[in-house]
């Protein structure tokens, strides 16, 4: 159910090209050379494939849908769209995928104890409801704006038997949180695994989260042949650490003939400042445990950024994100808070379907791309996730349709 195709990155040293590493406390490297370790270990143990192919089947439901979005692509009057309906997965997001694949590392490593951070709290969510099911302690770090404005998810999660910690320091979201949980994995190492949510953070990271996630695009491929019997001609997924879009992403990057657009969040507008498109504007750092693209200002410090999203409301990209830009097989484009509102208002009508703001922007895409595509070709856009949690801020915004 995850996929390693012949693909040569990352290299032995975990780089993405220059991108990647493993730039982290000394405490940490013997967790992460462990988990390296490990990793490859059970992506090759029939025995670990089955239990893991057993829990996405059996409890995350999938293979999720690939449905044709007729109603919009009526509106657009131009190619076909076909929808990747992750929001149909259990908790209502891609981020289950990886995390399944995570929890039953850690239960080999003999971890008792596993935190994680969050945004838009899916990851949270997720993790919280794994560690339910396998009855391991919880803990999830989250950012007292995005507490604020993802209540639901929050909720969901204490309710689940986790704990949630809030994180008061810096701008009070993703990225404070990511460094929140960063210190409590170097204090607890010993009996505590980090689940990140995304394809971000020191090597091994990047490459398990990408692998657990690429089911994504297996079942992509497979079902738009059974459709339309070939490869779409585009596929476009949101854009901030960037896990769902290299989830779908990777099974086809040797597919030249297929485009791989990725949706960064441009918030009030790139020239506001005020926005997260570190792929569009950003330049090379290393934040987090990696080097990647990152917005900083001209003394090298994280800038601070914003989105509606509280899931792509981070400073930086994923390394192999970073390295696809660079080599020109990815491309990478951003839309604003308005934008990603009014598309979350044109699939709910046309489609019955409430994406998640993340999702939104990758939809929002649609409006500069559907113009200059053809009848006969085909794009497919991954729903990472669904837009309940988010229900609060677009009534905020949107004020007339919650009359």
């Amino acid at each position: 159910m995850f996929n390693i195709i012949e693909y040569d990155q990352p290299d032995r040293n975990g780089k993405f090209g220059i991108y990647g590493g493993r730039y982290v406390p000394e405490i940490l490297v013997p967790a992460l050379r462990e988990l390296e370790e490990l990793y490859s270990e059970v992506k090759k143990d029939p025995k670990f494939r089955v239990e893991f192919q057993n829990l996405q089947q059996k409890y995350n439901c999938r293979p999720t849908p690939l449905s044709y979005a007729e109603r919009l692509s009526k509106h657009f009057g131009t190619g076909k769209i076909y929808l990747k309906r992750e929001d149909l997965n259990h908790t209502g997001a891609h981020k289950i995928n990886n995390v399944l694949g995570q929890v039953l590392m850690a239960q080999k490593l003999g971890k008792t104890r596993i935190i994680a951070e969050t945004g838009a709290g899916q990851h949270g969510v997720a993790v919280a409801t794994a560690c339910a099911k396998f009855g391991l302690k919880c803990v999830v770090y989250m950012g007292e704006v995005d507490i604020a404005r993802q209540a639901p998810n929050v909720f969901r999660t204490k309710l689940l038997g986790a704990e949630v910690v809030p994180v008061v320091s810096g701008s009070r979201t993703l990225k404070d949180a990511t460094n929140e949980a960063i210190r409590d994995w170097v204090t607890n190492v010993k009996d505590t695994h980090y689940i990140i949510g995304s394809v971000v953070g020191p090597h091994p990271y990047p490459m398990i989260v990408r692998d657990f996630q690429s089911v994504i695009g297996v079942e992509t491929k497979e079902q738009i042949i059974k459709e339309e019997g070939r490869l779409p001609d585009v596929i476009v997924a949101c854009v901030g650490g960037g896990s769902n879009a290299m989830g779908i992403f990777h099974p086809f990057i040797n597919d030249e003939g297929v485009r791989l657009i990725g949706v960064e969040a441009a918030g009030l507008g790139l020239a506001s400042g005020k926005h997260c498109a570190s792929l569009t504007l950003g330049r090379a750092g290393i934040f987090q445990g990696m080097m990647s693209y990152l917005l900083q200002d001209d003394d090298g410090q994280v800038s601070e950024v914003h989105s509606i999203s509280a899931g792509l409301d981070y400073p930086g990209s994923g390394p192999e994100h970073s390295y696809l830009k660079d080599i020109d097989r990815c491309e990478y484009f951003s839309v604003t808070d308005e934008q990603a509102l009014e598309a979350t208002s044109l699939l709910a009508r046309l489609e019955g379907i409430i994406p998640a703001l993340e999702t939104a922007h990758a939809l929002a895409y649609l409006n500069f791309l559907m113009p200059t595509t053809t009848k006969d070709q085909i794009v497919v856009v991954n729903v990472s996730g669904r837009g309940d949690k988010d229900l609060g801020t677009i009534v905020e915004y949107l004020r007339d349709l919650s009359t």
